[in-house]
């Protein structure tokens, strides 16, 4: 099963939501990638996205590039999770086909609002989008493992 995380930039959110992911993940049937709807050509997660990364998992993500978005991504996926309504509804108007496995993250696994985006803010700003992800995280993953994944 593929699990596609998308944010903004795949500079913060769903660049960390990836990598927690995979970190936290032992079910090899299930994989992700994290993409951006609008990335600055040649970007990098952010300085404070990798230090927490690093901090948090031990995982280098420094020199990471940002990914755009293409058609591919939502096709090659089992379930697509925004960290935005806003982001949902984008996607969902521009493929109404596939609108059935897109979603937000907090709306997949039964919680409230939206990940916010802490790009520009402070370092405990980022913990804490850090820590919404990892909830939301072990969230979806116990979902997936009761879905028999």
């Amino acid at each position: 099963m593929n699990i596609l995380f998308v944010c903004t930039g795949n500079t913060c959110r769903s660049c960390m939501a990836e990598a927690i992911f995979n970190y936290i993940n032992d079910n090899k049937n299930l994989c992700s990638k994290s993409v951006g709807l609008s990335i600055v050509k040649d970007s990098v997660t952010s300085l404070n996205s990798a230090e927490i990364i690093k901090s948090k998992l031990g995982l280098d993500l420094s020199n990471r590039k940002a990914v755009q978005f293409s058609k591919e991504d939502i096709e090659n996926s089992n379930i697509v999770l925004t960290m935005t309504l806003h982001m949902k509804d984008m996607l969902i108007n521009a493929f109404p086909k596939e609108k059935e496995k897109i979603f937000t993250l907090n709306e997949y696994v039964g919680v409230n609002g939206d990940i916010i985006d802490p790009y520009g803010g402070t370092m405990a700003f980022y913990e804490k989008t850090f820590f919404d992800l990892e909830k939301s995280i072990r969230l979806l993953l116990e979902k997936l493992k009761g879905d028999r994944v």
